[in-house]
């Protein structure tokens, strides 16, 4: 399983209840920050977020080598 972390945010209990369509939820990271790409939950490389043909996409620009990325995937 791949996945791309947008950013992070804490929410306390009645602050999650509170939520609906059309609420936004404030992340910690900045537009044009770098996203974090990992695997089975391990960081494997690092990127841009990028739109391909009305996708989301993320263009890596820092890849973990493949001995980390085995090292880490253990």
């Amino acid at each position: 399983e791949v996945t791309v972390e947008l950013g992070r945010t804490k929410l306390l209990v009645h602050e999650l209840l509170k939520l609906g369509q059309g609420s936004v939820v404030e992340l910690s990271k900045l537009a044009g920050e770098t996203l974090e790409i990992f695997a089975n939950q391990k960081l494997v490389a690092r990127g841009e977020a990028v739109v391909v043909n009305d996708k989301y996409g993320v263009r890596l620009t820092e890849v973990v080598s493949p001995m980390e990325r085995i090292e880490r995937l253990r």
